[in-house]
């Protein structure tokens, strides 16, 4: 997965996340409707760290082809 291959999923991500907005506004509810906004959000999560990363081994002499996906639970596991 190339740089172009990740802002393009980002940005995929990014519109499944619109719906957000109308369970934020109590216009949704149901556990399965949380459930199904929350998949893209770690998705997004995900595609942001490789992104991160990538970008990182390009400035500092790495490969950025070398950097791999993280599972969901040690991307979601960072402290800010």
């Amino acid at each position: 997965m190339d740089q172009q291959d990740i802002l393009r999923n980002i940005i995929a991500i990014e519109a499944e996340k619109r719906p957000r907005a109308s369970l934020e506004a109590g216009e949704t509810g149901p556990a399965t409707e949380q459930a199904r906004l929350t998949a893209p959000a770690r998705a997004l999560d995900r595609c942001g760290d490789l992104l991160r990363r990538r970008r990182a081994k390009a400035e500092f002499g790495g490969n950025p082809d070398e950097a791999r996906p993280r599972p969901t639970g040690e991307v979601e596991g960072y402290q800010s």
